[in-house]
């Protein structure tokens, strides 16, 4: 992208939060701040968009200050971090979703189960075996058919011995026009409202801003941010990145511990 010297080149700066904007303590380094903050003073608007629920989300946007929009839940949920108010949701039909575990389990075996529920403060239920890592705040599920008590965003899976990656094919392979799948982090392989991304997410909330894929950088590390690079103009992966992301990024930065995010921005801003 060509652009006039001193000016940032980008209207929009999209950022996935673990493995990229959050350092591995979970926390954003002063240097990181500094750079999105002289990024937006220089006219970006910067979005977060995370395959986190809004929950999940909060405290972190609240901790940076965050006013703007961000896209939560792998791009089912438009957030109004300024007024905490969510603008848009989308939910997992429960009779595709069922079918696709069913079809999932048939070839797997019995799967591992938690699922996000939906609304500002959906819990995520977390059924026996699954394993959460991290210190994110989860509800007990002893009988996994309470999961449908209310409207889900979305269903976690796990399997005692597939990788992510395996489980994820397989999952891909059965449930063919049910649900759509992705890999989102460690141990985080997902269940999705069919053709939902963060491409989704990311493309209704730019249009709130009056803002075009054109306009847009992207940050990532996993599976789940392959979307929203093919949306961007320009995708960036984390040195940590997932293989699959890097072979579809434009370019590949610094580690989300290394200020990956920052050493970007400082170059555009010259």
């Amino acid at each position: 992208m060509s652009h006039t010297p001193g000016l940032f080149p980008y209207k929009l700066i999209a950022t996935d939060l673990d493995g990229t904007l959050l350092r591995s303590d979970g926390s954003v380094s002063d240097r990181t701040r500094e750079a999105l903050a002289a990024a937006t003073a220089a006219g970006a608007a910067h979005l977060v968009v995370t395959g986190r629920a809004v929950p999940w989300t909060r405290p972190i946007l609240d901790d940076l200050g965050y006013r703007g929009l961000a896209v939560c839940g792998q791009g089912g949920q438009v957030y109004d971090a300024g007024e905490h108010r969510l603008l848009t949701s989308v939910t997992l039909d429960r009779e595709p979703a069922g079918t696709a575990l069913a079809k999932i389990e048939a070839e797997t075996g019995p799967l591992f189960l938690a699922g996000s529920r939906d609304g500002l403060d959906g819990e995520v239920l977390v059924g026996p075996g699954y394993t959460v890592s991290g210190p994110l705040p989860t509800t007990p599920l002893t009988d996994v058919s309470d999961l449908w008590n209310a409207p889900l965003n979305k269903i976690y899976i796990q399997h005692p011995t597939l990788t992510d990656d395996e489980l994820a094919d397989v999952a891909r392979r059965t449930t063919d026009g049910l649900v759509s799948v992705t890999v989102a982090g460690e141990g985080v392989v997902e269940l999705l409202p069919l053709g939902l991304s963060k491409a989704t997410g990311l493309s209704l909330a730019a249009r709130r801003l009056g803002l075009k894929a054109e306009d847009a950088i992207a940050f990532g590390d996993m599976p789940n941010d392959v979307p929203m690079f093919s949306w961007a103009a320009h995708g960036v992966a984390m040195a940590n990145a997932h293989r699959e992301l890097k072979a579809v990024a434009d370019e590949v930065t610094a580690s989300n511990d290394e200020d990956g995010i920052a050493v970007v921005l400082e170059k555009l801003l010259g």
